[in-house]
């Protein structure tokens, strides 16, 4: 399924130079001066995104489907770089960050410099979190505590941005030319409905997803799940009458040793049978007023890189059917909003 890897790379150069009013040229302890070391940093793209779409969005009429979900995730799954957060770690004692940098490349390589002593770091990189607006960057002053998070609600819009992270031990030597490689992956993924409603004539629909991670650490490359908020998913605009199209872009579900570096000739492929591992939750209100709830339960994984399109018919009832072997549905007809779940409708 995978495509190859786009790419993005950037160098930054840090030069001989002087840190600190005490370090001078005839200073025997250079500890504390810069040092010449290179840093290459490549954006690392490694999506199902063309495939998923080329085999579950194929026939004709529906390639506005297809075309709308390019556009709307093309700030998402892209090997292009608006933003770089750049922060270096102490390695003993607390693990405070001694160096820190922002920068805003908006292009395909930039280049800087970087005055450091010379020690041993840990190295946490984040890209694309400026114009995210749900997920923001917490505990960066900590190696440890450094994590992508959510905004803590109940019910949130999609992540507007891709969103990627690295991190890399640094041993930065006195007098040794260095270099080092970086590579950042993606962190959010992405899912979408598409309804066919041509025997079906509704007058509104909405879609939510949940079952997915709310926070990833940086430094251990690992995603919590401290609650279960709902992903509102947004309607794409289609010109293909008869179809509903709806996304989300979000953290992954649930599923164990799920990893942010997938890296194999078919890395979204899964053998893992766990039950249900996140959902959609679908509300349809009919020409009489009532809503109809149908819950798409999906048994397989939502990885970090990771396009899972979904297909369905709307009755007339409201009631949605699917034919993916991976999604059971569950219905409630004339569904009324309950205490477990404040869904505005």
């Amino acid at each position: 399924m995978r495509k190859g890897p786009g790419h993005i790379a950037f160098i930054l150069i840090t030069w001989a130079a002087t840190l600190f009013s005490g370090c001078s040229l005839v200073d025997e302890d250079m500890s504390d001066c810069g040092t010449e070391y290179h840093l290459d940093y490549e954006l690392r793209l490694v999506t199902n995104m063309t495939t998923e779409l080329e085999t579950q969005v194929s026939t004709s009429t529906e390639a506005s489907v297809s075309q709308a979900l390019r556009d709307y995730l093309s700030n998402i799954f892209t090997d292009y770089a608006h933003d770089v957060d750049l922060s270096f770690y102490d390695v003993t004692l607390d693990s405070a960050r001694l160096h820190h940098e922002t920068h805003f490349m908006d292009a395909n390589q930039s280049s800087y410099t970087l005055y450091i002593p010379v020690r041993h770091y840990m190295h946490l990189a984040a890209a694309n979190i400026a114009n995210n607006e749900t997920v923001t960057l917490q505990g960066d002053e900590k190696c440890p505590t450094a994590m992508f998070s959510q905004v803590t609600k109940d019910t949130l819009p999609s992540h507007r941005t891709g969103l990627f992270s690295a991190r890399l031990p640094m041993d930065i030597k006195e007098g040794v030319n260095q270099s080092f490689d970086v590579r950042l992956y993606m962190a959010n993924c992405a899912a979408a409905l598409v309804l066919d409603t041509l025997n079906s004539d509704v007058e509104d629909v909405k879609v939510f997803a949940k079952g997915f991670a709310t926070d990833f650490v940086l430094r251990d490359s690992t995603y919590l799940y401290r609650h279960s908020p709902l992903i509102k998913a947004d309607n794409l605009k289609l010109d293909e009458p008869g179809y509903m199209c709806f996304a989300t872009v979000n953290f992954p579900s649930k599923v164990e040793d799920t990893k942010t570096v997938i890296d194999s000739d078919d890395p979204f492929v899964t053998d893992v049978d766990a039950g249900p591992l996140w959902s959609m939750c679908v509300y349809v209100t009919t020409k009489e007023g009532t809503v109809t709830e149908t819950v798409l339960d999906v048994s397989c994984p939502l990885f970090p890189g990771q396009l899972k399109v979904i297909s369905a018919v709307v009755h007339e009832d409201g009631t949605l059917e699917s034919w993916d072997q991976n999604v059971s549905v569950s219905i409630q007809l004339d569904w009324h909003p309950g205490l477990d779940e404040n869904i505005d409708i």
